[in-house]
This record gives C-alpha cells, sequence and structure tokens, in this order.
C-alpha cells in the first residue's frame, strides 16, 4: 500500500481531521494533503513518530496491506483502558480543575497556565485527555513556590515538629477514668457518624428546609426513615429515600469513617506501636478493597498497586492531597495515647503521610492530639490549643483553626462564626466541601460553641453541612473523650446496640466494647 493511503486510513480511523493530525505532528495542514494525495512524504522522523503514536509498524505503514493497518490499529486499540468507564478518583484528568485550585493554595506557580487547565479539563474521557493531563502533572510536580507566598508548610516529620508549638512534657491523667472515657470516645464518634451519615452530601439550602419540615430544627435528634411521610421530597435534589436512617439499622453501619477506626487498631495489632507508614500502606491493601476508598485514599491505594510507595503515593498525580480523607483517620492514635499529644500526632502522620501532604497530614495530626489530650481534661479550649500545638504555625490551617478560636474568644455570635467558614469555603465546590481545612474550622467550632453539650455539639457540627459524617464523628469522639460515655444520652447510643459493622476483610461486625478493651490493652501501662 502507498504511503498516502496508509496515512488517510489510519487518520480516518482515529476520527481526526486533516488540521488535527497535521496539529500533532508539528506540519500544516497543506502538508497532510499532500501526504494522503501522494504528492509528497514526510522525513524519516516524522514517519516514525506517526508509527509510534498510532502503534503501528513501521512497515505496515509504508508497505503493508490494507487490513495488516487495521489489524494493528485495532489491536492497539484493544490494549487502551475504557476511560468512561474509570471513576474519577482514579482518572487524573478529570481533576484538574481541582488540582488547579489545590497547587494555587499551595502556593506553587502555576497561574499562567490557567486556561490550559480549565480547557483540558472540559474534554471528554479519552487517550488525548489522559496524555494532555499527564504533561500538566508535570507543570505541577515541577512548579515552584511563588513569590511572596507566606506560609511555611513542609511534610516531613521533622520540619513539621520544628513548626510546632508543643513541649514533649506528657499531661497528667487519671487511669481510672480511660475505661468510661475510651468507650466514650467509640461511642461517640460512631453516633455522631450515624447522625451525619443520613445527610452526608447535602447542601445546606435543602438541609435546613427538611429538618424544619421533619420537627427537628434546630437539630436535636436523629433522622428517622418516619420523618419522611412529613414532607414532600419531590422538591428536593438530594435522594432523601436512598440514605440510611436510624430507626432501621441494627447497628452502626458500614462508614470509611468508622473503618478507619477499626484499621488502625488492626494496624496497631499485627505491627505494633512502631508501625512504619509502608506497614499502613500494606494494610490498606490487604484489609480493604479498592472501593472501600475515597478521593486521596483511592489513589493512595492505585499508587500503591502501581508500586508508589510512601510518601510518593500521596503526591503522585493526586489532587485531593489536602481534603478531609486523612483527618477522619486519626482517632484511634489518640485514643492509645493519652496525655502524649506529640506521640499521637506522629502516629497520626504515620499514617496520613501515604496519601496527604502538607493541610492534609496536618488535619489528622491535630485530631489526634486533640484527643490525646481530651483523655486528660474536659476544658474544651485547652484540648483545641493542644490539638493546634502539634501542627505548624506557618500553616494555612493553623490561621484557620485559630480563627475560629480567635472569634470565640472575641464573643462572636455562633452563627456569625459558621457564616465566617461558610464564606470562606464554598460548600458547593468538592474542593470547598471536602477540604480539610473548612471542615476543622467547622469541628473547632461546633466543639466551642457546644460548650460541651454532647448532643448540642454533634447536631451543630452535622447541621452546618459540609461533611457532615466526618465532622459528626470527629465532634463526637473529641467529647465521648473528655466527658466520657455517661456523658452520651441513650438517645443515641440505643440504635447503636454495641454493634458496628465493617467492611474490613475478617472484621465484618464487632462488638464496640470488645473494641474498647482492645484499645486500652495498645496504651502504654
Amino acid at each position: 500500500m502507498e504511503f498516502g493511503k496508509s496515512v488517510y486510513q489510519i487518520r480516518n480511523q482515529a476520527n481526526l481531521t486533516q488540521a488535527q493530525f497535521a496539529e500533532l505532528f508539528d506540519v500544516s495542514q497543506q502538508a497532510v494533503q499532500k501526504w494522503e494525495s501522494g504528492t509528497a512524504v514526510p522525513d524519516v522522523e516524522r514517519i516514525v513518530r506517526i508509527a509510534k503514536y498510532f502503534d503501528v509498524s513501521l512497515d505496515a505503514l509504508v508497505m503493508g496491506e490494507s487490513n495488516r493497518i487495521v489489524e494493528e490499529l485495532n489491536r492497539a486499540e484493544r490494549l487502551k483502558p475504557q476511560y468512561q468507564n474509570l471513576h474519577d478518583w482514579e482518572f487524573y484528568s478529570s481533576n484538574l480543575i481541582t488540582e488547579y485550585q489545590q497547587s494555587i493554595e499551595e502556593g506553587l506557580d502555576i497561574e499562567r497556565y490557567k486556561e490550559i487547565f480549565y480547557a483540558v479539563s472540559r474534554l471528554p474521557k479519552g487517550e488525548i485527555k489522559k496524555r494532555l493531563g499527564d504533561v500538566l502533572f508535570d507543570v505541577v510536580i515541577s512548579a515552584k513556590t511563588r513569590e511572596g507566598y507566606p506560609y511555611v508548610e513542609p511534610s516531613e516529620l521533622s520540619s513539621i515538629q520544628a513548626a510546632r508549638r508543643g513541649t514533649d512534657k506528657p499531661l497528667p491523667y487519671d487511669a481510672s477514668r480511660l475505661p468510661d472515657k475510651v468507650s466514650g470516645a467509640w461511642l461517640g464518634r460512631i453516633c455522631g457518624c450515624m447522625l451525619g451519615k443520613t445527610v452526608e452530601g447535602v447542601r445546606t439550602e435543602e438541609l435546613i428546609p427538611f429538618l424544619k419540615a421533619t420537627d427537628n430544627y434546630p437539630l436535636h435528634r436523629y433522622m428517622y426513615r418516619s420523618d419522611l411521610d412529613k414532607t414532600d421530597l419531590s422538591q428536593y435534589r438530594f435522594r432523601f429515600m436512598t440514605r440510611v436512617y436510624a430507626d432501621e439499622i441494627d447497628g452502626m453501619p458500614v462508614d470509611d469513617d468508622t473503618n478507619y477506626v477499626v484499621l488502625a487498631q488492626r494496624v496497631i495489632e499485627k505491627y505494633g506501636r512502631d508501625f512504619s507508614p509502608y506497614d499502613m500502606s500494606r494494610a490498606w491493601m490487604k484489609l480493604q478493597g479498592k472501593d472501600a476508598y475515597c478521593t486521596a485514599e483511592r489513589v493512595a491505594f492505585c499508587n500503591f498497586v502501581k508500586g508508589y510507595e510512601p510518601p510518593q503515593s500521596a503526591r503522585y498525580k493526586n489532587p485531593y492531597r489536602e481534603w478531609i480523607g486523612a483527618q477522619i483517620r486519626g482517632d484511634y492514635f489518640g485514643y492509645i495515647n493519652p496525655g502524649n499529644p506529640k506521640l499521637a500526632a506522629e502516629m497520626a502522620w504515620r499514617d496520613a503521610s501515604i496519601s496527604h501532604v502538607k493541610n492534609g497530614i496536618y488535619g489528622e495530626m491535630y485530631v489526634a492530639a486533640m484527643l490525646a489530650v481530651a483523655a486528660t481534661t474536659d476544658d474544651i479550649e485547652q484540648i483545641v490549643l493542644g490539638g493546634l500545638a502539634e501542627i505548624p504555625c506557618t500553616s494555612r490551617l493553623y490561621e484557620d483553626v485559630a480563627s475560629v478560636l480567635a472569634a470565640y474568644r472575641d464573643g462572636m455570635p455562633q452563627k456569625d462564626c459558621f457564616d465566617k467558614i461558610h464564606a470562606k469555603y464554598d460548600e458547593h465546590t468538592s474542593h470547598g466541601w471536602c477540604h480539610t481545612n473548612s471542615n476543622a474550622m467547622i469541628v473547632t467550632a461546633s466543639l466551642l460553641y457546644g460548650r460541651g453539650d454532647y448532643g448540642r455539639s454533634i447536631c451543630m457540627a452535622v447541621e452546618t453541612g459540609f461533611d457532615t459524617d466526618c465532622n459528626g464523628a470527629t465532634v463526637g469522639s473529641v467529647l465521648g473523650m473528655a466527658n466520657g460515655a455517661q456523658s452520651i444520652g441513650a438517645c443515641w447510643t440505643e440504635p447503636i446496640n454495641d454493634t458496628l459493622h465493617t467492611s474490613i476483610f475478617g472484621t465484618d461486625t464487632v462488638k464496640i466494647s470488645d473494641c474498647v478493651k482492645l484499645t486500652l490493652a495498645h496504651m502504654i501501662s
């Protein structure tokens, strides 16, 4: 077959115009017209580029028969993934807007590429979008910090600890109270998670009307399936009918917020308190399937499978690297280190660094440290300060959480404080809704304005929107540790029935009381 006819056949097989084909190989449309008409041929370098690009052998391209060209093109096509079937979390190029926003917030000097990020994000899923996304990832990974960026945000443990304001001195605690406090932390987390699980993903412009219509505003109890009869569900975009409700459960349903506490317990049981980030990454692959992980965790899991080890697993094509995922994973490290927020935060770093960087890591360290302090006191301000002391004071997370504490101390009304959070972070964007900082601010405000009342605080965290189950769980965990299981009303604990369902291989369903006993065994006496 003549070369020109081969080019024509390849171009049509790929559904490319002559202009598009010409752009791929840095020539004019007129040049492609001449190739196909047989009046000219490209130089050897371009012939090789065409053959490589379309996965066709040189002899088939230059001399081969028509059937051979078609056979090679079809074989190459079959070896490419079906991009439309890939979840967006597993296809980097589907998340380029998030990548751009994340990179700008990190201070990376990439603003001149903004229009390219947005243009590529609008392309349909496919090989071209994938390749262009790869190029943009190279832009991100090689970008420098822009001049004048005001934050210093390391991801390495030694640098994080150098920028913290905490001390190495452990805090005293009453060992006789630990069984009640640890039980309270487990129950508090689970009940808070259940409250928020029903409406996870809803936005406040629908959540508040729903609560009002079901006689549950301000939020003060679980939401029930029977509540659905009190309102016209057709007026909501959120699918309330498909959610799980507290009046129809036989224990806490499977949820990633509770899975991670059990998973951490399994890791400590297997590897001990000196587990490494690598140990944690191996446990992830052994103990849960891919679909148990979301956003940054899904990316990290896939990276483990591809051979990327921590901390590279947190950075490779991970636009969610500062989202809330790590912040919901640190509780157990606070549970087993009462009075030692530094060690709790260090363990949290070992976990967080496999999937997150910077503020994504700090969120987990903040929560773990708060819980270690809560084992020693019920003073909410001291608990918040103890958490802040373990993260860099030069970070955005420190600034955001400290601003909530300052507003509370200055007498800012509760509503104004939460409005301020909504003004800074947009709950209608995935990045704002699921970022570590926005949700850490909600957790902090709910703890402070809830003034130690368990029900009031978890309801405040859920009613505010954003990541409702995560925030309800974290607030509940801290208050349960601070005040003990006796502070959590039966209206919250009875539907849970001392039962926790998980998706962890070999665990399935556990008794919460058994988890408490093992937690106490994992502490250093």
